[in-house]
């Protein structure tokens, strides 16, 4: 039986997303096999260490396979689907032909009769979708894949791939192809045993663990490289003392009757304890957050400021009739004139060359906490905007971040970042320096406070601002100098006159 993704098909493997980007999680298919896709049609939606991405692909024509199920981990460069680019005159022939085969019989019938249709399609058609797309051109240029030109065909000399990759079942009426295994079918007594990735697998085969002896921490069950790694090391430690009891005595230690997997499996969490594994945007927090911590002498320094001035600005300016101002739009307007005076903290270092690099734009990083955990979106170029420019971008970025739509590019590339923490309801805080950054303005919430103003005593709208910062790119004088002046300003908005 032939294979359902074999044929003279494209095959389109995980594109390189950019940013240093090694691996994404399959969260949802967007296409079945059998479906008609166009050229740069999205077939996947991927979640990476930055952010939710829909994949386009760049062939057009039938989907005949799919591999890796929803909630795989995928690294770039592993296949994605196969696309059969030859169809009719009319683009719909295949599709005909796959759903005919798939009602009509059954899994392996259904595999052939997608194979012959999708084969018989490339003969009978002189203008192949690829071929169309070269003439068309792509708006959509990945990383790995030229799609303003039709890919040149290449034949493989594969091995019989039923066993690499499992054989086509039914699902629906559509023939399905089960991603890679390494044993029978799935549902028997010898089948696979969910794994969170092939390294897993590969990682126990090596070191001749049973899979089928331990009880995935993941959900529903699943195999972490977490629960593997604990099995064996578990294992060498009970060989360990089994040698050395032997050599003391002369005799095997006796054991006892073993417990079923359920009770004993090393990797099986113990009662009461969640088991949550790093990955996607925590796992990309958690990295950078270390990193920082490991590589950046950081300190902070902080000052209470009467931040009633601030707030009737903002009232005065809301109340002309235009747009609304946001405060963390103020705020930024603040940080970036502050930068204008103490170049030193828009900057990075670079460790290599042993150099202090200081940056002309600033472009502006903002912490947002999501469902999918905290993220931090960059305002380009903030310091040519004005307030109500950057309460704009403010608001589309913090839309697209609680939808999950940044881009990578939308992710990186910041020089300083604003960090609000007083939407938490907490007063003061010592931020972690957002790697590679050289600092970090931390704003508390504003609370009315008794504060001494123009000597009596009153009710004042207090906030409180740290600065954690780089120590190798400036000392406290230039450090204090920064945060006093962004404590003017929000005192004394009219401060900001000097610097426009």
């Amino acid at each position: 039986m032939a294979h359902a993704s074999e044929g003279r098909g494209q095959e389109f493997r995980l594109p390189d997303l950019g940013e240093g980007l090694t691996e994404a999680e399959i969260v949802r298919w967007l296409v079945e096999v059998g479906d008609v896709v166009a050229v740069d049609q999205p077939v996947v939606e991927v979640e990476t260490a930055k952010a939710m991405v829909e994949v386009p692909c760049p062939y057009g024509g039938v989907v005949t396979a799919r591999f890796g199920e929803e909630g795989t981990e995928l690294p770039v460069g592993a296949p994605l689907v196969t696309v059969a680019v030859g169809t009719g005159e009319d683009g719909a022939a295949p599709a005909a032909g796959t759903e005919a085969a798939a009602s009509a019989g059954g899994g392996s019938r259904a595999a052939e009769s997608a194979g012959a249709a999708s084969t018989g399609a490339e003969s009978r058609t002189a203008e192949p979708v690829a071929a169309r797309a070269e003439a068309a051109g792509s708006g959509n240029v990945l990383v790995g894949y030229g799609t303003s030109e039709a890919p040149a065909r290449r034949r493989r000399v594969r091995p019989d791939r039923r066993a690499a990759t499992g054989a086509a079942v039914r699902t629906n009426g559509r023939v399905r192809v089960a991603g890679p295994v390494d044993g029978p079918a799935e549902g028997s007594a010898d089948g696979p045993v969910p794994v969170i990735s092939p390294l897993v697998r590969r990682l126990a085969r090596q070191n001749d663990l049973d899979l089928r002896e331990l009880t995935g921490s993941g959900p529903d069950g699943l195999i972490l490289r977490a629960d593997v790694e604990y099995a064996l090391r578990a294992s060498a430690a009970q060989g360990g003392r089994a040698a050395d009891h032997e050599a003391r005595t002369g005799r095997a230690p006796v054991t006892a009757p073993t417990a079923p997997a359920s009770a004993t499996t090393p990797g099986a969490p113990r009662s009461g304890t969640v088991r949550t594994p790093l990955k996607g945007v925590r796992g990309a927090v958690a990295d950078k957050l270390s990193r920082s911590r490991r590589e950046i002498p950081d300190a902070t320094c902080w000052v209470d400021a009467d931040a009633t001035g601030l707030m009737r600005a903002r009232t005065a300016m809301n109340a002309s009739g235009g747009p609304k101002i946001s405060l963390v739009a103020l705020l930024a307007r603040i940080c970036t004139a502050a930068l204008a005076r103490f170049p030193e903290l828009n900057a990075t270092v670079d460790t290599e060359a042993r150099e202090i690099v200081r940056f002309d734009d600033v472009h502006l990083g903002f912490a947002a906490q999501t469902d999918r955990g905290l993220v931090v979106p960059v305002v380009r170029d903030a310091h040519a905007r004005d307030a109500e420019g950057l309460t704009a971008e403010f608001a589309r970025l913090t839309e697209a971040a609680h939808e999950g739509r940044l881009t990578p590019g939308e992710l990186t590339g910041g020089t300083f970042t604003l960090n609000n923490y007083g939407v938490f309801g907490v007063d003061g805080s010592t931020p972690i320096i957002n790697h590679p950054e050289a600092a970090m303005l931390g704003v508390g919430r504003i609370v009315a406070k008794p504060w001494v103003h123009e000597g009596e005593l009153a009710v004042r709208q207090v906030v409180q601002l740290s600065l954690t910062f780089d120590h190798r790119v400036c000392d406290g004088g230039t450090a204090g100098g920064f945060l006093r002046y962004v404590a003017d300003c929000v005192e004394q908005p009219a401060v900001l006159l000097r610097t426009l």
